[in-house]
């Protein structure tokens, strides 16, 4: 059957996941279109095909032990230099991002893996692109806030074509969702 490459991740949702994307776009990242807006909770990592189902369940798993929280991105920061990429910060739900990704990646699980960098949650708005670009991202970016409710995540394969596509949503255990603290909806870029 061969290997696959898989990422899990946190969708942003409507109209902020397309208001990025385009965005990313515009900064000149030639990869915008094909890495729909999320923040990872697993790296692009090779399994083989046959490993999918368990892969499934193991995230079936997971989520249903999950509880929906609050996510809020608010102004940017950057990888600059250890890596050339420019994010929003994501403000509000990092701490269970951070939990969700350890019980994802769990040593008894199919997708045990060591990270190359420490896990940070964020959402990537320009990467590899040239300095004066990314810079520009950081700047235009810098007043732009988003919140939502997160109600799960989702399993992506990244195409031969280098699209990802997303093969399955798992949504949590529970539709209660806490309210937010100083929920802020704006989706906003501030004008340079």
């Amino acid at each position: 059957m061969g290997t696959v490459t898989i990422g899990v991740s946190i969708a942003v949702p409507e109209p902020h996941g397309s208001r990025l994307q385009q965005l990313r776009a515009g900064f000149g990242d030639a990869a915008a279109h094909g890495i729909p807006t999320h923040v990872t909770l697993l790296p692009p990592t090779e399994v083989d095909a046959a490993d999918l189902p368990a892969v499934e369940a193991h995230l079936s798993e997971v989520a249903a032990a999950g509880r929906p929280f609050p996510m809020r991105l608010s102004g940017t920061g950057t990888f600059r230099p250890l890596s050339p990429v420019v994010f929003v910060r994501v403000v509000e739900g990092a701490e269970a991002c951070t939990r969700l990704q350890e019980q994802v990646r769990d040593a008894s699980g199919p997708v045990a893996r060591e990270l190359q960098f420490p896990y940070h949650p964020h959402v990537t708005v320009a990467h590899g692109i040239e300095e004066a670009a990314l810079d520009r991202a950081f700047e235009d970016l810098a007043g732009y806030e988003a919140g939502w409710p997160c109600t799960g995540f989702a399993l992506y394969e990244q195409g031969a074509d280098g699209v990802w596509r997303k093969l399955r949503e798992f949504p949590f255990g529970s539709a209660v969702v806490p309210p937010q603290a100083g929920h802020v909806d704006r989706g906003s870029v501030s004008a340079h």
